[in-house]
């Protein structure tokens, strides 16, 4: 697979799973992508999640996507973006209609200070088929 067409999966398939470390132990959930392209994979979560500040003491993470029969795991590492524009661009998106009440006035008092943005650039993807079952692996630069 080319880097466009694991992007074009990934945005077709929206859900994907997301393994983080706390201590020696791995922490796996499920997660909704807001974008990935060649700027990076972008995704959202609140301060006040395990999965925040398991990322501030270690931002290595693994991303498993699932669409058409191809799995594709990407590694890397997450970087928090300080960007209100882009939390402010997130909330407005049609798929996103549940952080408005957050943002205007929700339980949390500052909303651009609890609402996390994560980017993983330059993440290294390996895709799996079930043809390929047994095939090397061939990690693929985003």
């Amino acid at each position: 697979m080319t880097r466009e067409e694991i992007f074009e999966l990934m945005g077709k398939n929206p859900a994907f799973f997301l393994a983080t470390v706390e201590g020696d132990q791995p922490r796996v959930r499920g997660m909704l992508l807001y974008r990935a392209d060649e700027e990076g994979i972008v995704f959202h979560t609140a301060a006040s999640k395990d999965l925040y500040s398991q990322v501030l003491k270690n931002p290595k993470a693994e991303l498993c996507f699932n669409g058409g029969g191809t799995q594709i795991r990407v590694t890397g590492e997450l970087e928090i973006v300080e960007d209100n524009n882009l939390k402010d661009e997130i909330c407005e998106h049609p798929t996103r209609k549940f952080l408005k009440p957050w943002r205007e006035g929700g339980e949390l008092k500052d909303f651009y200070e609890n609402f996390v943005v994560f980017r993983l650039r330059k993440g290294t993807a390996v895709t799996w088929t079930i043809e390929k079952n047994f095939a090397p692996k061939e990690p693929i630069q985003l």
